[in-house]
């Protein structure tokens, strides 16, 4: 028997338990008895591997090259080629050394979280029973091929995609695949197609709970429900707000080098026609305005961040998704295992009136305990909190759970009492009862009103989003030893015991404090709507709208884009519909984060600007997630987003200081240039200054941030960026100006001593002007980290050391008179106190526009090319 791997199943495409048993084992190419060895091997060298889950990890190069074509990283290389081929050898050298660095770091961090995402995997090796020429043989998992039949037992893995020709009391837990936390009937397949549903069907991924059955392999590996969703796993992931954001900044530099160098071209050409030299002078200013420490200052920054959250049993996998977590400012969230804890718990019983009843929870006790047979995770909760047994009553005969009568009874024993007690599903149950119990323990006959009430009891509880489950009894006559199925009749309805997921305790207030964060909570679930809007007003969750998952696929992406910024609450939502509802928030202009723990959930993780799961999560799921909790708790999300704000805080120190000092000294150089017959610097002193200003800065991502950055998200605004560089740039290059005519017109300086004093005046003013545009509070009421106080002032050390020393005369520095370093330091206090002044207005102007985050601190006084 041969088949042909492409139609070895569509468990991934269609829905094969609409053919029929005998249909599938005709195409398939097997029999009930299985594969013979021979045909097993074959099809298995032919099909591969039964491996569902593919990792997504990526080789070493393509880790490197996808940093390589960042705009910045890109612009920042270029820089380091115009460098070189101008003779600047030391910029090329550096340049190339600090986004090698950069680079090295963010693979590391990456290499080292899926080293430790296959660890997971390596933990869990798993075999199965298949029947090789009809006899039971114990094989790897991964060796199952389509064809082969298995047989599984309570407590199994489900192997792969397949059907079910034997069924015995079988029961299926496919939490991971529809987050239903409550089992599954599973069925025999009927022999002719059309008749079958998907209660014939088993998965691979979810487990069997309970029963026995022997289930015929329709699809294995990537051609399962679990395979289809680790597929999307590898579709090309839409860029992160943290991508984006540098994606902004890159463009923002290229347009503010072109405008520059074409100024610099048009006033040489203006002034003495275009020649090698200005040419190669407004090259210079271009490189000079790459903030080329950023690449190291982005990743130290989120490499201690990501540090911190490990400390707090945050694991990231990605360090950009630290700045995400900040950005953030929609959660969506599922709902099973993320804000209930994915278990079945007994939260009371009542009476035919709706009144608690501790009579009806004894009731249900005793069948669970004295029913042979099927026990499924109902009772195990019934039992769970059940007092000691006084031995009052003892078992004599039961008839156990079966799917044909959906229910279970005991007979049991109290002197010469004889009592059957059954439960079962409460409408199927209530049809066999004559009679119901009052609250005072009588009995009265049911008429068809007393039946109307008691059904209008059994949805008013389902809307509380309770599972129920019937009790009902009968007094047998003294001396009965034996139960039959006739027994199961003239009842008396007792109540019913009352089920639910609960709340995990953590949840509300995980909520309450994301809602102080700025982040709104949105529940994207499989459930019904009454368990999901039952479960928001248990964790007060301020929820809006309600849609379901008929809704969603009747509108069009713009549509849904539309819808979705209003509506709090999804219900019966497929797995493919969680990633659109994502997508479409995020084309709305939200950045969104999405936790599930489930295979369901993972194409939503996946789409999400950061996705977000559990250690005890699924596979799948981690594996598309960029930051894993070790701790099942939301608490430590709230944690994270004030850690993902304090990172993009110090991250804009830097860009903006970087960009608007660079542009302020750039357009002073430029400016010079028209008047002065000699460079302001010389090339060797434009080197020194630039190490010494970066040196200045390398404890940025040290320092804490002001409580208005960590209050709400915080988004990248180039326009933001933009406009403070334009306010603050520009002040630079006036006091730059002032100091050129107090040189010149006042001193009369020359060249030497003009250099050196522009030197001093420059490395001065650029380096103490970060405590005052750190914060945007006074600078004065707020205290930088001593890390960042430590580099500056000994980077600024070092440089007056330098210049005003004989240490500097190999780099053309000479002695300064006393009257012109005074004059100096009273141009540069004046500046300083001038920044302080106008920083509230050029942050008024970042938040004019109403970007969150673009009040930040951060621009920089004029560094020196």
């Amino acid at each position: 028997m041969t088949m042909e791997p492409a139609k070895a199943g569509a468990a991934g495409d269609g829905e094969f338990w609409h053919e029929g048993r005998n249909a599938l084992l005709r195409r398939l190419g097997t029999s009930a008895d299985g594969l013979s060895g021979e045909e097993a091997a074959e099809r298995l060298r032919r099909c591969g591997p039964n491996v569902a889950v593919t990792s997504l990890r990526r080789g070493l190069l393509f880790k490197i090259a996808r940093r390589l074509v960042e705009p910045l990283i890109a612009i920042l290389l270029i820089a380091a080629l115009i460098s070189g081929a101008t003779g600047d050898w030391q910029s090329l050298v550096i340049i190339v050394v600090i986004v090698l660095a950069s680079i090295a770091l963010d693979v590391f961090q990456q290499t080292e979280a899926e080293n430790a995402v296959d660890a997971l995997r390596r933990t869990v090796a798993v075999e199965v029973t298949a029947l090789r020429g009809g006899k039971p043989v114990e094989i790897p998992v991964r060796e199952v091929v389509a064809g082969d039949v298995v047989a599984l037992h309570g407590g199994d893995l489900i192997p792969a995609d397949g059907l079910i020709l034997e069924s015995h009391d079988a029961m299926a837990d496919e939490a991971v695949l529809t987050g239903e936390p409550f089992p599954v009937e599973k069925l025999a397949a009927p022999s002719d197609p059309g008749g079958g549903s998907a209660d014939a069907a088993l998965f691979g991924g979810t487990s069997l709970v309970a029963g026995t059955v022997r289930m015929l392999v329709v699809a294995t590996g990537a051609d399962t429900r679990l395979g289809a969703i680790s597929r999307s796993m590898q579709a090309s992931e839409p860029p992160t707000a943290f991508e984006r954001g540098v994606h902004g900044l890159g463009m923002l530099i290229l347009r503010l080098t072109g405008f520059l160098v074409l100024f610099v071209l048009l006033t040489q050409l203006v002034r003495q026609g275009l020649s090698i030299e200005s040419f190669l002078f407004a090259v210079a200013l271009a490189v000079g305005l790459t903030p080329e420490l950023l690449p190291v200052v982005m990743t130290v920054t989120l490499a201690r961040g990501a540090l911190r959250m490990a400390q707090r049993k945050v694991v990231v996998k990605r360090l950009s998704a630290i700045h995400d977590l900040g950005a953030m400012d929609v959660l969506c969230t599922d709902k099973t295992g993320t804000l209930t804890e994915a278990r079945i718990a007994h939260v009371g019983s009542f009476g035919c009136d709706g009144s608690d009843s501790a009579h009806v929870t004894a009731l249900a006790r005793l069948n669970s305990r004295f029913c042979s047979g099927l026990r499924n995770n109902l009772d195990g909760a019934l039992l769970a909190a059940a007092a000691e047994d006084d031995g009052a009553w003892r078992p004599l005969a039961d008839l156990p759970f079966d799917f044909q009568r959906r229910r279970s009874s005991v007979l049991v024993a109290r002197g010469d009492e004889r009592e059957m007690v059954v439960k079962g599903a409460p409408e199927a149950l209530l049809a066999l009862c004559d009679r119901f119990e009052r609250a005072d323990g009588g009995v009265e006959p049911l008429d068809d009103a007393g039946r109307g009430r008691i059904l209008a009891l059994f949805e008013a509880k389902g809307a509380e989003g309770l599972r129920l489950l019937g009790v009902a009894r009968r007094t047998m006559p003294p001396g009965t030893g034996e139960l039959r199925r006739e027994d199961e009749a003239g009842l008396v309805f007792a109540g019913c015991a009352a089920f639910i997921d609960p709340p995990k305790a953590s949840a509300g207030e995980a909520i309450r404090q994301l809602a102080q964060a700025g982040v709104r909570v949105k529940v994207i679930s499989g459930d019904a709507a009454p368990v999901v809007r039952h479960l928001a007003e248990s964790l007060a969750l301020p929820a809006r709208g309600l849609m379901t998952g008929d809704e969603i696929a009747a509108l069009g992406d713009s549509a849904l884009s539309s819808r979705v910024r209003h509506v709090d609450l999804f219900v019966r939502v497929a797995p493919e519909q969680k990633a659109r509802i994502v997508l479409a928030l995020r084309r709305a202009g939200h950045t969104v984060g999405f936790i599930g723990d489930g295979i369901n959930d993972a194409p939503a993780i996946h789409a999400a600007d950061v996705g977000l799961s559990v250690e005890g999560g699924t596979e799948v799921a981690r594996e598309a997630a960029a930051i894993v909790l070790l701790a099942p708790d939301l608490g430590v999300l709230a944690q994270g987003i004030a850690e993902g704000r304090r990172t993009y805080a110090n991250i804009m120190k830097y860009v903006r200081m970087g960009t608007s000092s660079n542009f302020g000294n750039m357009l002073s150089m430029a400016l010079a240039s028209m008047v002065l017959p000699f460079l302001p610097l010389n090339p060797l002193q434009i080197l020194v200054n630039n190490m010494l200003y970066d040196l200045s800065e390398v404890g940025i991502p040290f320092d804490e941030a002001d409580p208005g950055d960590l209050a709400k998200p915080q988004h990248w605004d180039m326009r933001a960026v933009l406009r403070f560089t334009l306010v603050m740039g520009p002040l630079s290059s006036v006091f730059d100006a002032v100091t050129f005519a107090v040189l010149l017109g006042v001193f009369g300086a020359g060249v030497e001593m003009f250099r050196t004093a522009w030197f001093v005046e420059s490395i001065l003013t650029q380096i103490l002007v970060i405590f005052v545009i750190r914060t945007a509070a006074p600078c004065w009421r707020s205290r930088p980290h001593r890390l960042l106080v430590l580099t500056s002032l000994g980077a600024l050390a070092a440089a007056l050391i330098l210049a005003l020393t004989p240490l500097g005369h190999p780099f053309g520095f000479v002695a300064v008179p006393g009257p012109v370093l005074l004059s100096i330091l009273a141009i540069a206090a004046c500046y300083l106190v001038l920044a302080e002044l106008l920083k509230p207005l050029a942050m008024r102007a970042a938040r004019g526009r109403g970007a969150a985050g673009s009040h930040r601190p951060g621009a920089g006084r004029a560094r020196a090319f």
